[in-house]
């Protein structure tokens, strides 16, 4: 290891490594590397650090991503470490650190003992054996396990492997994603496939759902590891059969037809094998394009449906309307195959830069009801208009009416990326909220198709002889906008009334925010202070981490589930000064530590350059609430430490920089950051300032959100015919 991993897992700075490499003769020799860039042994170094009586500050799954990276590429050693996890997870802590405690040998034995209980259900799991290089990371992997649960264990291995693998594109459904399309299906569903399933998110969401049969196909040897692992870890009563291979290629189940599929399948594959398959009998509603890969993805899970099963697909929104798969969509539509499309926002998840959509299908039933219409639901505009926390347009308008492109190549669809995590604006989206929305219209539309009351602006039932035209776009926005009778015109007018008077009252407020308050220059020179890092103040017993979130874990122990639902604090409602936001079902929320006012929440990945918006003190409104993901949760002495002064300092620019790893997503460890050391009075006047300065922030957000809001609503009104131009006054007489 590096001396940079040496002050990150002591929680120092590089400087102080330095020092004791020169102060203290025991201090370990350089094991490999060169004179300007040595490297240590990891044992050795957390030896001396134990016996200096430092511990380690880097979180469980840190030091396992540490001792991996030491290895080396190509050891392999993480393909025969998923089954040892799979084991270990039915382990108790007291067992696990018994285990860790062995000495070398009989650790590397017992291991071995250990994770050939579960060969059979990891594929590809073959017999193997650990050696003495390996005694660093089953130390570390039993750690995780331990400490942050056992699903944590296996993101990180497949991060490891998928980075060796070179296995680019490769991204995770967000669960709350998965829960939205794992409901779509009929209650009572038994029997689930996903032909790419990548990381077992989906099947995972499906077994939640009360799925007793679980398959599952992935063309990546570590995903179906994984997914194997994360099923007996999440459904350990369901019966799995996962296997290795490409789905459409070299189908895995040929013979299996089940009740329903959930797939998030590989988008713009060109080589999906449109030449060799040009005859095969999947392909009942036309050959796809060669182009069109995702419907070739459709057709297979179609071809595993029993009559009347179903089948809940994400895909890119250009499959909607590309004039090259014209004919297959008319052929989904005209035999009634296709039942729903819903659009999904922006950044819900990766790729990220478009909405995605979600597409129901049911085989149709030989003598079955005829399909008379498709439901569309703009699941995006919905998202979009509650994410400024006032009603739109849109919705005025309803409620007045008197009712409420393509993407780069994927190879594994449900899959994760090498950082391991959800997107990192997925837990930013009202998950519960749009997934209570989407349920509601499609259980209207399935009781009861031919009655079902549209929702100008939010859903729609279309007949099928309207979407039989020359084009055969299946986009939402298209077929579910609000038109001109659908607006109420004094409903809209009374809407932009009340949005004048709030944004009058906002401007006002914002005046007030942002008054000049006495702000004053320190001197000729900036001031100098001792600081301390948060490792140091914990350790003085000044402040308590009572949690350390990694962007591979939910909670402190593993996915908690939480047995009441709580509202959630998410990253996003600590940047936007929002109230708990979510739900504690849909996000999985750390149950074992409810927010306390004062505490002091920082997020846990740093992005889009706002790194003022880091931290926040948790108020009366959030007392009791659970922790969404990505959050690191310090709780203060207040006798010591003022809660703004320290949210205030944690949340510098240069303070997050120093204390966080990575590139495109930005990890920050708690323990490195530091704090200056004043008295408890200078704290308080610090504290109030960074206090004031929170509050101008979230004055700017909420009039931004109002001023937009009623641009879209006047724009709307007037552009609809159903508002009219104010009166202006002559020029003359102005």
């Amino acid at each position: 290891m590096t001396a940079a991993e040496i002050s990150r897992i002591a929680g120092v700075t590089r400087a102080t490594v330095s020092n004791w490499r020169r102060r203290h003769d025991d201090f370990p020799a350089p094991s490999a590397g060169t004179e300007t860039s040595p490297l240590y042994d990891l044992p050795a170094v957390q030896a001396w650090l134990r016996g200096r009586g430092h511990t380690s500050t880097a979180s469980p799954t840190e030091e396992l991503r540490t001792a991996l990276r030491l290895l080396g590429p190509g050891s392999g050693v993480t393909a025969r470490l998923f089954p040892l996890v799979a084991a270990a997870s039915r382990r108790t802590p007291k067992e696990l650190a018994e285990l860790a405690a062995l000495h070398d040998d009989q650790l590397t034995a017992r291991a071995e003992k250990t994770a050939g209980e579960l060969p059979v259900a990891v594929p590809e799991a073959e017999p193997f054996r650990y050696g003495p290089d390996d005694v660093s990371v089953l130390r570390a992997l039993l750690g995780c396990v331990r400490e942050a649960g056992a699903q944590a264990a296996v993101d990180v291995l497949a991060e490891r492997e998928l980075d060796e693998g070179a296995a680019s594109g490769v991204y995770q459904t967000p669960e709350g994603l998965a829960l939205l399309m794992a409901r779509l299906l009929p209650a009572g569903t038994s029997r689930v496939l996903d032909p790419a399933c990548g990381s077992g998110t989906l099947l995972a969401a499906a077994a939640r759902q009360g799925a007793q049969e679980l398959y599952g196909q992935d063309s990546l040897p570590v995903q179906g590891r994984r997914t194997a692992v994360r099923l007996l870890l999440a459904a350990p009563e369901a019966e799995t059969a996962i296997r290795v291979g490409d789905s459409l290629r070299a189908d895995a189940f040929p013979d299996v037809t089940v009740d329903a599929v959930l797939c998030n399948p590989p988008f713009a594959d060109r080589d999906w094998g449109h030449d060799e398959l040009a005859y095969d009998p999947r392909w009942a509603y036309g050959l796809p394009p060669r182009f069109e890969s995702e419907l070739a993805w459709v057709q297979h899970a179609l071809a595993h449906l029993e009559p009347g099963g179903h089948a809940v697909m994400l895909l890119p929104p250009a499959l909607a309307f590309r004039s090259s798969g014209r004919r297959v969509r008319a052929e989904l539509i005209r035999s009634g195959a296709l039942r729903a499309v819903v659009s999904l926002p922006a950044r819900a998840a990766y790729p990220l830069h478009i909405g995605l959509q979600i597409w129901v299908f049911q085989r149709p039933e030989p003598g079955g009801t005829d399909r008379t219409t498709v439901l569309f639901v703009d699941g995006e505009g919905e998202q979009r208009d509650g994410a400024a926390g006032t009603p739109s347009a849109t919705d005025t308008t309803t409620a007045g009416a008197g009712t409420r492109g393509g993407s780069r190549p994927r190879r594994s669809g449900s899959s994760s990326s090498a950082a391991s995590s959800a997107p990192a604006s997925s837990a930013s989206f009202d998950w519960a909220g749009l997934t209570d929305r989407v349920l509601a219209q499609w259980a209207a539309f399935t009781t009861a198709p031919d009655t079902y009351a549209d929702e100008p602006g939010v859903a729609r039932a279309v007949p099928l002889v309207d979407l039989l035209d020359d084009v055969v776009d299946v986009t939402p926005a298209r077929h579910v906008r609000a038109t001109a009778a659908d607006i109420d015109p004094d409903a809209l007018a009374r809407r932009v009334h009340d949005l004048h008077e709030q944004l009058a009252e906002q401007v006002a407020a914002l005046a007030a925010a942002s008054a000049s308050g006495g702000w004053q220059p320190s001197g000729a020179s900036a001031r100098e202070w001792r600081t301390a890092t948060i490792s140091d103040l914990a350790r003085g017993g000044a402040l308590t981490v009572l949690r350390a979130a990694t962007p591979s874990t939910r909670g402190s122990k593993g996915p908690a589930a939480p047995t009441v639902d709580r509202p959630v604090i998410t990253a996003q409602d600590i940047s936007a000064a929002n109230p708990p936001s979510a739900g504690a079902v849909d996000l999985h929320a750390d149950a074992t530590q409810p927010v306390a006012a004062g505490d002091v929440l920082v997020r846990a990945v740093a992005g889009g350059g706002d790194a003022a918006a880091m931290t926040r003190v948790a108020d009366d409104q959030d007392t009791g609430a659970l922790l969404g993901p990505h959050i690191h949760l310090l709780r203060p002495d207040p006798a010591r430490l003022d809660p703004w002064f320290l949210a205030g300092f944690l949340g510098a620019e240069d303070n997050i920089a120093s204390a966080s790893t990575g590139s495109s997503l930005v990890h920050v460890t708690p323990g490195r950051l530091r704090v200056p050391l004043l008295p408890l009075e200078e704290q308080r006047r610090y504290g109030e300032a960074f206090r004031r300065v929170y509050e101008l922030r979230a004055a700017v957000r909420r009039t931004a959100d109002l001023a937009a809001d009623t641009a879209a609503t006047l724009t709307t009104g007037l552009t609809a015919g159903v508002l009219l131009p104010p009166d202006t006054p002559d020029n003359d007489s102005a």
